[in-house]
This record gives C-alpha cells, sequence and structure tokens, in this order.
C-alpha cells in the first residue's frame, strides 16, 4: 500500500493544480547554476572528471512539490547523485521484475522458462515451426507472369536493333508474337476475356513491323501495318500510315507512299504540329522525287511558315532553282538565314573569372552531349547556307562572280556573318573551275591578313595552286605560311612536305606527314604519301604498314590496294599480290591499266599462269583497245603460238596509233609471212619501203621475198639499195660514237622493243623479245623504242605524291576549303 501513497484523484483535492509537479525537474539538468557548483568544477579540474557519468535522480516528483524552481544540491563533494537503493528503492540496474536473469537462457530466477505469451499452455512449446509454403501459382498470376515475359522480349528486341543485329531483333519479336497469341488462348481458357491487355497486343505487333521494315521485308511489314491499321481496337494506329508510306516511297511506289502520307497527316490532329510537319515534310520530299516542283514547293511553304527549319529552307531553294524562279530563289535565301538555330551564345563555354570551379564546370560543359547536339545542328546549318548560296550563285545574276557577290553581303548581315570567309573561299574554287587561275588566286590572297584560322585556309589552297602550276618556291613559301598561321592544319603539314619531297629531302617529308598524322589521324593524303615516300626509298615493309593502315581507314579505294598490290610484287610475294591485285578489280572492273597490271603479276608469279595472264589482257583490250603495251603483249603471244594471222589485227591497231613507228608495221608484214602469206608480206614491206626507204630491215625482207618469188629485176634492185642503206646506217653511226667519245659519253645500248611503260604492265617479257628479234635489229629498235617512249617526271599517275586537295561540289568541313587537282593544267 505504499506505493499508493502518493496516488491522489482529482475529486479528493479539487483546490490544487492537478500539472503543478510538471514544472519541476532534476537539479542534475539544471546548466544556468552550473558555474555556483562547488563539486561539478572540482570534477572538471581533478581526474574526477574521467569518471562514469551519474544516473538520473528517481523519485524526486514527491519531494519535489515544495515549491517550483526547487534545486536540490549535490549530496557527495565525489558528484554521484543518490540512487533508489540509498532511497528506500529497488535498484534501477534490476530486471528480475521483468523476467531476466544471468542464469541459463530462457530460465528465470524462480527457475521455470521464460514464457510471456502463455505458449506453453496451448501447447506450442520449442522454437517456431516454419513458415507455411504458398499455393501454387493461379491463372491469373500465370497470365501476369507471362506479360512480363512478354515485355522482356520486346525490349530485348528493341536492343538488338538499336545495335544493328536486325536477325536477333527479329527472332525475339516474333517469340514475343507467339508469347502474346498464347497469353491470348490462357485467358479465353480461363474465362478472363475481358481483361486483355490491348497495349501490348499493340506494341507486339508494331514492334514485329518495325524488325521486318529493318530487315528488309518490306511486303511482311505491310501486312502487319494492315492488321494494326484495319484493327478500330487499336486508337491511333492511323499514324502508322506514315510508316507504310515510308515502305512504298522505298519501293518506289511514290502515288502510294502520298496518299498514305496524307491520310496519317488527315488524322494527326492540329495540336501536334511536329508530328505534321515532319509529315509534310516527306510529302514535299516525294513530289521532288516524282518532280512536281510545284506541288513541292506549296509543301515547303508551309512549313517555312509553320516552323522553319534549315532543310526545309535548302529543299525550297531548289525547287525553285528547278523552277527557275530567280526571285524566289533570292526571297527563300533570305528567309533561310533568318532561321533561329536554337543555340545560346558561346560565350558561355568561356571562361570569364579566376574562380577554379567555373573552370571546372566549363570543362564538364564544354563536350558534354548537350554541347554535341549543338555542334551538330549548327554545321547542319552550315551546310545547308553554304550549299544554297553555291546553288543560286551562278543563277540570280548574269555571273557567278555578281551572284557570290550578294550571297556574301546576305550572309555578312545574317546572324551567320562567320560563313562570309568560306564562301569567298568557295569564289576562288568557282575561279578554279573556270580556270581563271589569276582571279583565284588574287581572292585567295587577300585572306593574308585576316584572322588565322581563315589565313590558314587560304595559304594552303594557294600553296597546292602553285605546286601544281610548278613553282615549288611560292608553293613553299604559303606552306610555310599556312603551318605558320595554324601549326595544327594537317593539310598545309602535308603541302609542306610535298615540297619537302620534291626538293629531295624524303627525310623532312617524312617528318612532316608524321606530324600531320599526330594532328589529324584522318589526313588520308599524309598517310597515302608517307607510304610513298618508304616505297620511293626503298621501305617496303614501313611502306606496307602504312598502306594497311589506310587501307583499314577507307575500304574501298582502288589506289590503295594497288599500292598494296605492287609492294607484295616488289616482295615477290606472288600470292598476296594477286589477292590484293583481284580485290582492286573487284573494286573497278573497268579499269584497263589494272587489268593489265593484274595480267602481268599471272605471268611473272611463280608458275607463270599463261592462260590467265591472256585472259586479263583481252579483258584490258576490250576496254581500252589503244593501249601500245597490250596490243603488243597480245601479239606476241598469238605469234609464239604460231597464231600469227590472229596477231595481225593487234599489230595494225598499233600501227594506227603510232604511224611513224615503223617497227608496227614490220610485225603485221612479219605475221603474213610468217602465215604462208608471201605475197601479202610482199606487198606491206613495198609499201613500209615507200614510207621508210632507209630501213635496213624491210629492205633485207623485200629482197629475200624477191628472190623466193623469183623477181630477178627486183631482186637486184633491193639489193642495191640494201647495200646503199647499209653504208649510211653506218656512218652514222660512226658519227654517233665519235660525238659521244668527244661529250665523254658511252653509245646507248640497245633496248628490248617493249618501251617504256607508264603502267609497267610487263610487256617487255621475254616472249616478245624472241618473237620481235628476227624483225628489227637491235639498233633499229633502239631507236624506235627511244622515240616511242613518254616520260612522266612524277612517275605513274597512281604514285604521284597527293596534295591535300579534295573535290568539292558541297563543301562538307570547313577546316580546311581545298581544291580538285583536276581542275588545274598540268
Amino acid at each position: 500500500m505504499s506505493g499508493l501513497a502518493n496516488l491522489r484523484l482529482a475529486n479528493e483535492q479539487e483546490g490544487d493544480d492537478i500539472y503543478s509537479d510538471f514544472n519541476n525537474y532534476n537539479p542534475m539538468f539544471d546548466t544556468n547554476n552550473m558555474e555556483n557548483d562547488a563539486g561539478f568544477m572540482q570534477a572538471v579540474k581533478t581526474s574526477h572528471g574521467k569518471r562514469p557519468p551519474m544516473t538520473a535522480l528517481r523519485g524526486v516528483g514527491a519531494a519535489g512539490k515544495s515549491g517550483a524552481g526547487f534545486r536540490g544540491n549535490l549530496t557527495s563533494s565525489l558528484g554521484r547523485v543518490p540512487s533508489d537503493l540509498d532511497m528506500g528503492g529497488r535498484p534501477v540496474t534490476s530486471v528480475t521484475g521483468a523476467g531476466f536473469s544471468s542464469q541459463k537462457k530462457g530460465i528465470i530466477a524462480g527457475g521455470s522458462t521464460f514464457d510471456p505469451l502463455n505458449q506453453a499452455s496451448r501447447g506450442i512449446a520449442g522454437v517456431a515451426p516454419p513458415l507455411e509454403s504458398l499455393e501454387e501459382d493461379t491463372q491469373e498470376d500465370k497470365i501476369k507472369a507471362l506479360e512480363r515475359s512478354i515485355i522482356d522480349l520486346i525490349e530485348q528486341s528493341a536492343v538488338a536493333n538499336s545495335c544493328k543485329d536486325y536477325v536477333t531483333a527479329t527472332e525475339k519479336a516474333k517469340e514475343a508474337g507467339k508469347k502474346e497469341r498464347q497469353l491470348v488462348r490462357q485467358r479465353e481458357q480461363a474465362g478472363l476475356s475481358e481483361g486483355i491487355n490491348l497495349e501490348l497486343t499493340y506494341a507486339v505487333l508494331v514492334n514485329l513491323a518495325v524488325q521486318y521494315e529493318a530487315n528488309d521485308m518490306l511486303s511482311e511489314a505491310l501486312n502487319m501495318y494492315q492488321v494494326i491499321v484495319k484493327n478500330k481496337m487499336f486508337q491511333h494506329a492511323g499514324r502508322l500510315k506514315v510508316n507504310m508510306g515510308n515502305i512504298y516511297f522505298k519501293q518506289g511506289n511514290m502515288p502510294k507512299a502520298i496518299k498514305l502520307y496524307r491520310m496519317a497527316l488527315d488524322q494527326v490532329p492540329t495540336t501536334q504540329k511536329e508530328i505534321r510537319i515532319k509529315i509534310m515534310q516527306n510529302i514535299g520530299a516525294v513530289f521532288v522525287k516524282l518532280g512536281q516542283y510545284n506541288d513541292a514547293v506549296t509543301s515547303y511553304e508551309h512549313i517555312m511558315s509553320e516552323k522553319p527549319d534549315f532543310q526545309s529552307g535548302l529543299n525550297l531553294i531548289l525547287c525553285y532553282f528547278a523552277l527557275g524562279d530567280k526571285e524566289k530563289m533570292s526571297k527563300s535565301f533570305v528567309k533561310l538565314l533568318s532561321v533561329n538555330l536554337g543555340i545560346d551564345d558561346e560565350d558561355k563555354y568561356t571562361i570569364s573569372s579566376d574562380n577554379p570551379q567555373e573552370s571546372v564546370y566549363l570543362d564538364a560543359i564544354r563536350n558534354d552531349s548537350l554541347r554535341q547536339l549543338e555542334r551538330k545542328r549548327k554545321l547542319i546549318a552550315e551546310r545547308c547556307i553554304l550549299t544554297a548560296a553555291k546553288v543560286i550563285s551562278p543563277a540570280i545574276e548574269n555571273s557567278f562572280s555578281e551572284g557570290f557577290d550578294w550571297c556574301v553581303e546576305q550572309v555578312k548581315a545574317s546572324p551567320y556573318h562567320d560563313l562570309a570567309n568560306d564562301l569567298e573561299i568557295h569564289k576562288a574554287l568557282m575561279y578554279l573551275k573556270e580556270r581563271d587561275f589569276n582571279q583565284a588566286v588574287s581572292i585567295l590572297k587577300t585572306f593574308e591578313k585576316k584572322d588565322t584560322q581563315v589565313k590558314s585556309q587560304a595559304a594552303t589552297n594557294l600553296s597546292f595552286i602553285y605546286f601544281l602550276q610548278g613553282n615549288r618556291d611560292q608553293a613553299r613559301r604559303y606552306a610555310d605560311a599556312a603551318v605558320k598561321a595554324d601549326r595544327f592544319n594537317a593539310s598545309s603539314l602535308t603541302n609542306k612536305a610535298n615540297c619537302l619531297f620534291m626538293d629531295n629531302d624524303p627525310d623532312g617529308a617524312i617528318a612532316l606527314y608524321r606530324e600531320a598524322l599526330d594532328n589529324d589521324t584522318s589526313c588520308y593524303e599524309a598517310l597515302y604519301n608517307l607510304g610513298l615516300v618508304h616505297k620511293k626509298l626503298g621501305n617496303l615493309n614501313a611502306a606496307l604498314d602504312c598502306f594497311l593502315k589506310l587501307h583499314n581507314i577507307v575500304r574501298t579505294s582502288s589506289q590503295v590496294m594497288f599500292e598494296i598490290a605492287t609492294i607484295y610484287e616488289n616482295l615477290e610475294d606472288w600470292g598476296q599480290a594477286i589477292e590484293w591485285m583481284m580485290q582492286c578489280v573487284g573494286v573497278v572492273p573497268t579499269d584497263a591499266s589494272v587489268l593489265s597490271r593484274m595480267a602481268a603479276i599471272c605471268e611473272h608469279s611463280d608458275g607463270g599462269d599463261q592462260s590467265q595472264a591472256f585472259a586479263y589482257h583481252v579483258d584490258s583490250y576490250r576496254l581500252f583497245p589503244a593501249d601500245i603495251n597490250t596490243l603488243e603483249w597480245l601479239g606476241a603471244y598469238y605469234v609464239e603460238s604460231q597464231f600469227s594471222e590472229k596477231a595481225i589485227k593487234y599489230f595494225e591497231r598499233a600501227a594506227v596509233i603510232q604511224p611513224n613507228d615503223v617497227k608496227w608495221q614490220l610485225m603485221v608484214a612479219s605475221c603474213h609471212r610468217r602465215s604462208g602469206n608471201y605475197q601479202s608480206a610482199y606487198d606491206k614491206y613495198k609499201h613500209i619501203h615507200t614510207k621508210f626507204p632507209d630501213n635496213v630491215e624491210c629492205l633485207k625482207y623485200l629482197n629475200r621475198l624477191s628472190s623466193d618469188l623469183g623477181l630477178t629485176k627486183e631482186v637486184q634492185e633491193y639489193a642495191n639499195k640494201l647495200r646503199k642503206a647499209e653504208k649510211t646506217q653506218e656512218a652514222r653511226n660512226q658519227r654517233a660514237e665519235s660525238a659521244g667519245k668527244r661529250r665523254g659519253l658511252k653509245p646507248p645500248d640497245s633496248a628490248d622493243s617493249s618501251g617504256g611503260s607508264r603502267n609497267n604492265s610487263g610487256s617487255g617479257s621475254a616472249r616478245q623479245r624472241r618473237v620481235i628479234s628476227d624483225q628489227v635489229s637491235d639498233n633499229e629498235r633502239a631507236k624506235k623504242n627511244l622515240d616511242a617512249t613518254y616520260s612522266d617526271p612524277l612517275g605513274p599517275a597512281a604514285e604521284r605524291p597527293k596534295t591535300a586537295a579534295r573535290s568539292r561540289t558541297v563543301i562538307d568541313d570547313f577546316e580546311d576549303v581545298e581544291v580538285d587537282d583536276n581542275l588545274l593544267p598540268d
């Protein structure tokens, strides 16, 4: 009952405040007068402060009724607060009242087992039983699991399509379609037909149609789209008619494509402006394909009035150009320049203060995805503006010069004024196409005092022009200026390396080629020229490495394949040479010189495949019947094969090509003689004698044939002429020999009858030398061969050092604007 002594009821002492004790608190927590507590301050100053914290006071509730704000002093100098034991109560550390003790786990002080929930009385003892296992999946659970698997297959199909693995994407889409049909059957069997997920069915069908279209299975894709569109349960399925129109566009069925585009446009609400604009762009493209430019103009005009963009503006200008409307071209170009690019000021990417945090922030956003998107949009805008200016400049005024001037003025007054310099450079290129080199050079020289980038472009083109004209000093001067203006310009470094190579400094050229590649790994000209220099120096393995690297970059370059084949030929690796040359033939099957070179490799390879060489020479002759080396090889092949009559047509064609070379006519006569047609041979020799009366070989055969035919008078006549011709030739040779001795020169060695070859097709083979040896004497053959040979100071065309220039119909790269070397004179 002592515990109830302090219990008071509200109705016993109605005059007392029932909330009065709530203002009393433990004096230990009073920190206001802590500085006046001597015991506390002593504990702080001595080691007493390291003792464990004191427990809170208990039982002060009743004692604290003496008054609010009462604070009892600490009863000990050590700072210990009186415990419940001191006050006659139960120790606070005791937990026996809750059923716990220090004995064995689960046993309380009285020896009984701890059982607060009285489980023992209910027959529950020991460890709790395991959870009951769930019942088997219901039909709804199975249906939901199947739906999840279908969604996973759709996602896998979409991922495979984004990775260009269209086969896998189609397989996943088909599997999703099978499971979707299985899902519908399960729902019907379970009586859940009302809960069919139409959105899932729609997604499966659309994904399958898209995968069919990606695999060029256009008929299957159209059928699938038809199934979706005809199903009235699918909302917004009419938009898929755009996809159907795209398929008909690929198939070339333009009227059907326009019909479906217009049907899709009718079903798209006016609030969805973006989709409607894209459909209008498709309609305009189809009209352009059909040549209906007026209808295309209507579509593009609507687009430019609703939401203008650069591609539609360019297409509109092209349509007006096709219609020949100069005024509309000018107005459309001005409208194109007013299109908003949608890009903020470039100054946000420049550091405006010394704040390191700002520098870190700018480094993070300078090349992020948003910045890349801005660059892409800017490049598209520049390409469209420059292309439009190049197209309309020759058409809107009387001359292209006046047209370019008008376009430059308009561009300077627009937000895209930076493109004016590119238009000026392209104007210089147009002068080059017109072969007005002075005007081109004068325009490019105006950029010498402008900013660094434009100056480098102009100097690069000037160096290239002077290099092609053979003015090495000017080419070197402007190459140095271009490198000085922009050391990281790979094209200028390539031009300077070309100048060093022509000045017999291959080591310096190699160093600059490598520097150009370090600055721009996509500079194909530098890598190609580096391979040529290594090949010229005899470093075939280094040259082969360069061309193989270049082949990995440009897989379809016939020049690169040709160089690789020739290097393997020089290394006598005939198998690789034939393989690479066959790849080259596959890329350029109509190049006669490549076929001739392939024939030469087959002839000189191990075993000498003459049949393959003959086949390639015949193909080369069909493509280019005016090649002397091919004609000579085919004629010699037939002569050696004892078909001299078939060789006549080749030698006759060679005689037509080189009418002043006597050896071809002598070969024709020799073929008649070998085939037993002596009368034709005799007539041919007589014809040759009238044109070349001092030819010793012709007189020899005339003398012999006259004797064989029993023409006694002619025998004596030609014998006298032969003696005179031999004496004349002997005197000529003596004079040439004496003149050579006075000059300190050796007499020229006799040359084979094959002559110089631009493509080195192997015409000077042993077969040809044996065939021709009985037709033309060594001295005569050497003389005629020297007359027939033409030289090229830069070597074969495929081995010329390429300058840093590309053909520019449309300027895609504005870093370096260059010209086409085919436009300039030799």
